[in-house]
């Protein structure tokens, strides 16, 4: 049992409960997000299968990288459920401070991002500043309809999915702005009634998340060992770009209801902390926050053990 991944699974969780807030770049600033693309894509994958039919189940469990992905998962669960007892409520009470903590932390995510790059070219420039741009649009546009159509649903696990396993780009909110939160979310809910159509749309859009895993991780994967500074400039423009979904002060511009009932910001509209329409604009709070956020993967990066000390513990585990 490696405690080290359960932690890292555990903040991922914690982010993907957050809209706006990818686990993917949580991933990357805690070290594993090359490790995590390898093995989704090698799930399914000749190697594993090849494993598994030659020499049977553990030696398919050891070339799929299982122990990892168990492990990471677990603690996903468990961040998950942290967030919904704790990082919720807190936004619902001092939202301006959490986001400001987000805020903080993708600004220096994406520094630790580019600081990866080891030269910089115009192609790379231009990667980083259209993905800047892709993401900043992306928290502007006005969201679709949903639709029950199977093929929209196959497709929006695809790219959900996809959005998941990318750093700065939230997987829920990839589903706001489809339409699809609510198709999917209501389908989970009526499972335990065995409604028929409900379990066709979460097998299809568990279809698609499974497909889009499988092919996009091994896109990422060949894109790291292949064009490693293109794929990091685009990375870190896409953390750039998503920062005007976390600026600690926004005004709902549009709503939409979620699965308690209750009206919430969908598109929301940037201000200064004298124009936030919030009770309090808690403005000390938010740059304590701010600070710590932006601290944060700067002293993670300066304690965490290096690539070959990491190796060595994981075998000794």
């Amino acid at each position: 049992m490696n405690l080290s991944i359960i932690l890292k699974g555990m903040a991922m969780g914690v982010a993907e409960a957050i809209p706006g807030v990818s686990g993917g770049t949580i991933a990357f600033i805690t070290g594993i997000y090359e490790r995590l693309l390898d093995a989704i894509g090698g799930i399914l994958g000749p190697k594993v299968i090849g494993a598994w039919r030659k020499e049977g189940l553990a030696p398919a469990w050891k070339e799929a990288d299982g122990g990892f992905i168990l492990q990471l998962g677990l603690g996903m669960v468990v961040g998950l459920g942290i967030a919904v007892f704790s990082i919720t409520e807190l936004l619902e009470m001092y939202p301006p401070v959490v986001w400001a903590f987000f805020f903080g932390l993708i600004i220096s995510s994406a520094i630790y991002v580019a600081r990866q790059i080891d030269e910089w070219s115009v192609f790379s420039i231009a990667l980083l500043v259209f993905g800047t741009a892709s993401a900043y649009f992306l928290t502007t546009i006005n969201p679709m309809s949903g639709s029950t159509s199977l093929i929209f649903v196959f497709l929006a696990g695809m790219i959900a999915i996809s959005a998941l396993i990318l750093p700065g780009i939230s997987g829920s909110f990839i589903l706001l702005l489809l339409g699809m939160y609510t198709v999917v979310l209501d389908s989970a809910r009526e499972l335990a009634s065995f409604d028929s159509g409900a379990v066709l749309i979460l097998a299809t859009f568990s279809f698609g998340c499974l497909i889009g895993l499988a092919v996009f991780s091994r896109v990422l994967s060949y894109t790291f060992k292949t064009f490693p500074n293109q794929t990091l400039a685009l990375l870190t423009g896409f953390m750039l770009g998503s920062l005007n979904k976390l600026w600690p002060w926004r005004n709902a511009l549009t709503t939409r209801t979620n699965s308690s009932g209750e009206e919430v910001p969908m598109l929301e509209q940037a201000v200064l902390p004298a124009d936030y329409s919030g009770d309090n604009a808690f403005l000390t709070a938010v740059i304590i926050a701010f600070l710590a956020g932006l601290a944060i993967v700067f002293v993670l990066d300066r304690f965490a053990p290096k690539k070959d000390e990491i190796d060595v513990l994981e075998e000794a585990l």
